[in-house]
């Protein structure tokens, strides 16, 4: 007879995605994952399967918590200025918490690819998610006159996305917002 598991997985899940948000995948041996969810390393295994599928249900976490935050907030707002900067802004905010430690999404690109494709897919598909409902703001916004009319709403999305994983990757090198949001003023004026 199977035993009843006994531990709550996504508060596993969650405390994973923090210590693989500080410290990275790789540097993140499955003895610390046990230590730090207080769990058997045979339970991490029936759980999980292992730590690349504890890795990636992490992932997942980040995605359907941050990730969907950030997509909610951007198509609430009204005035496309504001939900853009917001949006740039929280993320810059997030990613300079504790000490610099970055979009857990951006560095699971930076550390495990091209050698992962899944999670080329899973970045990939939450980039591309984000890049859909910004390019949906922004064609709005181009309607209404908000945004000059010379911008293909599409073009104008990726470049925004891309300034934004560039700025991630800066908030680990230098996690001082106060620094880094001055730059998210230049990137809105991509919209003049």
């Amino acid at each position: 007879m199977a035993r009843t598991r006994e531990f709550d997985t996504e508060a596993a899940v969650s405390r994973a995605m923090d210590l693989f948000w500080s410290r990275g995948y790789e540097a993140t041996s499955v003895r610390e994952l046990t230590q730090h969810l207080g769990i058997g390393q045979g339970s991490l295994y029936a759980a999980f399967g292992d730590k690349d599928g504890l890795y990636r249900a992490a992932l997942e976490r980040y995605r359907t918590t941050l990730g969907a935050t950030a997509l909610r907030s951007l198509e609430e707002s009204a005035d496309v200025r504001a939900a853009v900067r917001t949006l740039l802004v929280e993320r810059v905010r997030i990613a300079a918490e504790h000490g610099g430690r970055g979009c857990l999404l951006v560095n699971a690109a930076c550390e495990r690819l091209p050698g992962d494709p899944s999670i080329g897919r899973l970045v990939r598909d939450v980039q591309d998610a984000t890049r859909e409902a910004l390019t949906e703001v922004l064609s709005t916004a181009a309607g209404r006159g908000e945004i000059a009319p010379r911008h293909d709403p599409g073009t104008l999305a990726a470049f925004l996305i891309t300034f934004l994983n560039g700025l991630l990757v800066s908030a680990k090198v230098t996690p001082d917002v106060r620094a880094l949001e001055p730059l998210v003023e230049v990137a809105l004026a991509a919209l003049d």
